[in-house]
């Protein structure tokens, strides 16, 4: 039997972990289909596989298991996240939202495995240099 807290954990690493990923495509699809940016969208590629590999390295198929969908009370989405002017908002507002969500898993990893919140920490510094680059472009 795992403990409470194992499961907790689990449950803020697969949130934001999914987070991050959604995020993260979303502004590779911007840099692919919007800017035609091979480098950028590598980029973004690249961050997400290796987000990818970094979490499955501290966490297994637990965190799947560890959902609460039904019971989750942040679900609902804010009203600001349903307003959108343009593509470059919706770049950044992914762009924040695939920050803050690596921000989280790089702290909860440091419960688990510091040299991954190290990789996250990288990851993250990573993302804030193509969010520059994409800027510039729009």
């Amino acid at each position: 039997m795992r403990k409470r807290d194992d499961k907790q954990l689990d449950r803020v690493i697969d949130a934001n972990f999914n987070r991050a990923k959604e995020g993260l495509r979303v502004c590779e699809d911007v840099c692919r289909f919007v800017l035609d940016a091979e480098n950028l969208t590598r980029g973004y590629k690249t961050v997400r596989h290796r987000l990818t590999e970094v979490v499955s390295g501290f966490t297994g198929l637990e965190m799947i298991l560890s959902r609460g969908i039904e019971m989750d009370v942040g679900r609902k989405s804010a009203p600001a996240e349903l307003k959108r002017k343009s593509i470059k908002d919706i770049f950044y507002a992914n762009s924040q939202r695939a920050k803050e969500s690596i921000r989280v898993l790089e702290e909860f990893a440091k419960l688990r495995d510091k040299k991954h919140a190290e990789g996250l920490k990288r990851l993250r510094y990573k993302v804030y240099a193509l969010e520059k680059d994409v800027i510039e472009r729009c």
